[in-house]
């Protein structure tokens, strides 16, 4: 079930607005949802009225932006010193430059979930650093356990979101080296992703996007993962994904594969083949579970 959370307590009026008429489908809900950590994400909201709602740190500054869509018009508002920023880039967060034809069904499975996503898009933020400091944390650990990592930190080193104070703006890049050990810590995040995430500061992720694996502790799966996020990567394949592999061979031939396996099916794909694992996501099969649930784990009573 999706969480929403009431509008009030949020700026409804001031800011900056854009309007944006639309000539193709555009499901926004499952296009923004890939920048969401987890439901109780500071950076990202579902407001009670359907608006999505993203704090961003931008190369302005901080800023909030809300999107909504009503028929072919997709309405935007941002609020701080990097509004007219999100207002410019809104086009690309939602897809506009993006080509979903691109992807040619070679099989009835794929045309099924081409059919049942019309209006996915894979849009692109443009801020690579808040696509990749939750990757990082996202490392080999269940998504609940990166999340609280995530929503810790940003609730204590985060900018009160301009326009909706119940949000918080993810900290700039020099300021994740800054924080002390003991609040990662706290966070929940063991000093491995820590010390990733301090060296990644010494890069400019921004311009170098497509030399991430250069960082240590950054793999194809983190690099992947942010691409697909920051840049629109439609080709990003995170090899070492725990679940994806068996997904894309359960959905594809009905039952699951590694990753080697996974690589092999999506090979007639090459090009398009984050967009398929995407579909797969969203509407693909999903192996039987046999096993019990990984437990989440706690270093913060260590």
């Amino acid at each position: 079930m999706t969480r929403t959370l009431p509008a009030a307590g949020v700026a409804r009026s001031g800011g900056m607005t854009r309007r944006l008429h639309t000539l193709w489908p555009l499901d926004l809900a499952r296009t923004l949802a890939i920048h969401r950590r987890g439901r109780a994400d500071p950076a990202y909201r579902i407001r009670s009225d359907g608006s999505i709602w993203r704090a961003v740190h931008t190369p302005d500054g901080a800023g909030t932006i809300a999107v909504s869509r009503d028929g072919d018009t997709v309405s935007a508002r941002a609020w701080g010193p990097g509004a007219q920023w999100l207002l410019e880039s809104m086009p690309a967060l939602i897809g506009a430059h993006d080509d979903p034809g691109g992807l040619v069904p070679r099989d009835r499975i794929v045309a099924s979930l081409v059919a049942r996503a019309t209006g996915v898009r894979i849009g692109r933020s443009d801020r690579v650093w808040e696509a990749l400091a939750p990757a990082v944390l996202e490392q080999k650990v269940l998504g609940a356990e990166a999340w609280r990592a995530w929503r810790h930190l940003l609730m204590r080193f985060g900018e009160v979101a301009p326009g909706a104070p119940d949000m918080r703006v993810p900290p700039e890049q020099r300021r994740w080296r800054e924080i002390p050990s003991w609040e990662w810590h706290r966070s929940g995040a063991e000093p491995v992703r820590m010390r990733t995430i301090w060296g990644a500061t010494a890069m400019n992720v921004e311009k170098h996007h497509d030399h991430l694996t250069l960082l240590r502790g950054v793999g194809p799966w983190t690099e992947a993962e942010t691409r697909a996020r920051a840049v629109g990567d439609v080709d990003a394949v995170p090899v070492g994904d725990y679940h994806i592999p068996s997904m894309v061979g359960t959905t594809l031939i009905g039952e699951p594969v590694d990753d080697d396996g996974m690589l092999e099916l999506l090979e007639p794909y090459a090009g398009q083949r984050y967009r398929v694992i995407r579909l797969i996501i969203l509407g693909g099969a999903r192996s039987p579970r046999r096993g019990p649930r990984l437990a989440m784990r706690d270093y913060r009573s260590f």
